[in-house]
């Protein structure tokens, strides 16, 4: 019994974690103040559910201990009475609705939540442990484990994230108007962000980590629940369903690479893409100029629409990352143009435009541009100038498996058919 009450009890919390620091939010006004409580009560579900049972509504339990302990608290301080009617007030009028109410109340504390932990005054590092830790309902253990850094340190983030939030005074609110695009930009970025060190691990042994991807997907999923009417955040969605469509296909028998053009499309995950279509149809219908996430989306669409290498669009891809590049503009989008070209139109074209790219601050340690370069020149026959890109592509990547994959590929690139390929360009 004890067994399944823990089980019970952790289910829970991955679950209503978020939505019980967001309703303490909104009543204390204190990001970490509202997570305390919100352990408090789950330490009190661990210690009284093997004995009494689990409760009808786990969620709504939570809450009301939160709320008891909200109360002690607020006792202690000085100015109690005025904060302890003002609970009173939000309680009657915000209580925790059970199966036969509605949420909206709760969607609101979930999307100031979200602001929240994503805001501009945190660093993007605390903006990602705030937001796993708060939202994802990960513990810093497996926050640290995800990134492969130490417990210490992600301890630390979110400590200090949580500081930081006090001491600047962000109010738990949704922006106003004229400054929310610019700050769910920072939310769809952290997102964003979780998703691609999942889908391409930027160190360590492993080409992906999954457990990262599924974080990133469902917390974009809650997003576009609490904030339909933004066509970026279905434009993410649709983006993250496409990419996360691929990843059976990505990792061959024993954890190697498989490079997109080389993937047994059969294995790709058909509801997934389905799923990202009708996305990306959500955010083309709410109207207005595509932005980089839907755009992105556009670009994975003409991948997955596609039922072999050969069938690929490489022209309306071409013409899909010169819009990024107006919405987006970066060297690396310029990178994944080149690239694109060179599939539509030949690799002696995409070369002259990568070399352009050479000199560009912004790529002066970015492996994939000599690994793109490696694959432009081994396809024009110049083997020996292709070996020397993979190789320093090859030392310049923190990732072990694509390390040895752009070895083997230097390897290869000797007179003869050439076959070089590089980690598939991220859209």
């Amino acid at each position: 019994m004890a067994t399944d009450a823990r089980r019970a009890v952790e289910a829970v919390w991955r679950i209503e974690s978020a939505r019980l620091i967001a309703g303490l939010a909104r009543m204390v006004r204190d990001v970490g103040l509202a997570e305390e409580l919100a352990q408090d009560a789950l330490v009190s579900a661990l210690e009284q559910w093997p004995g009494t049972g689990i409760p009808r509504n786990p969620g709504a339990w939570l809450m009301t201990a939160a709320k008891n302990r909200a109360v002690d608290q607020i006792r202690r301080r000085r100015n109690y009475q005025r904060k302890l009617e003002q609970i009173g007030r939000d309680t009657a009028r915000d209580h925790v609705p059970d199966a036969s109410t509605g949420v909206g109340d709760i969607d609101d504390d979930l999307l100031r939540l979200v602001f929240t932990a994503c805001h501009p005054v945190l660093s993007t590092e605390a903006r990602v442990a705030l937001t796993l830790r708060l939202l994802g309902g990960l513990t810093t253990g497996e926050i640290a484990r995800a990134f492969l850094v130490p417990e210490a340190t992600v301890a630390q983030r979110i400590v200090r994230a949580k500081k930081t939030l006090a001491k600047a005074g962000v109010p738990f609110e949704v922006p106003a108007e004229d400054e929310r695009a610019a700050r769910l930009a920072s939310v769809l970025g952290v997102i964003y962000l979780v998703f691609n060190e999942g889908y391409s691990a930027t160190a360590g042994d492993d080409w992906m980590r999954p457990a990262l991807c599924e974080d990133a997907l469902r917390l974009a999923r809650v997003l576009a629940g609490i904030a339909p009417r933004e066509p970026e955040v279905h434009g993410l969605v649709a983006l993250l369903e496409i990419q996360a469509s691929r990843s059976r296909a990505r990792v061959g028998p024993n954890g190697e690479p498989v490079l997109l053009m080389e993937q047994n499309r059969a294995r790709w995950d058909q509801l997934l893409i389905r799923r990202g279509l009708a996305s990306l149809e959500r955010a083309e219908a709410l109207g207005g100029p595509a932005g980089p996430y839907a755009l992105q989306a556009a670009i994975a669409a003409c991948h997955a629409r596609a039922r072999t290498p050969e069938d690929t669009d490489w022209a309306r891809i071409a013409g899909l990352y010169e819009a990024l590049a107006l919405v987006a503009p970066s060297p690396i989008v310029e990178l994944n143009h080149a690239v694109a070209i060179g599939m539509a139109l030949g690799p002696a074209v995409a070369l002259e435009l990568v070399d352009e790219l050479v000199d560009a601050p912004a790529l002066k340690d970015y492996h994939l541009l000599p690994s793109v370069r490696g694959d432009l020149l081994a396809k024009l026959g110049r083997h020996a100038e292709a070996r020397v890109e993979f190789e320093r592509g090859a030392a310049m990547t923190r990732n072990g498996r694509e390390r040895t994959l752009l070895l083997a590929r230097a390897a290869a690139c000797r007179p003869g058919p050439a076959g070089c390929q590089v980690r598939e360009p991220p859209v």
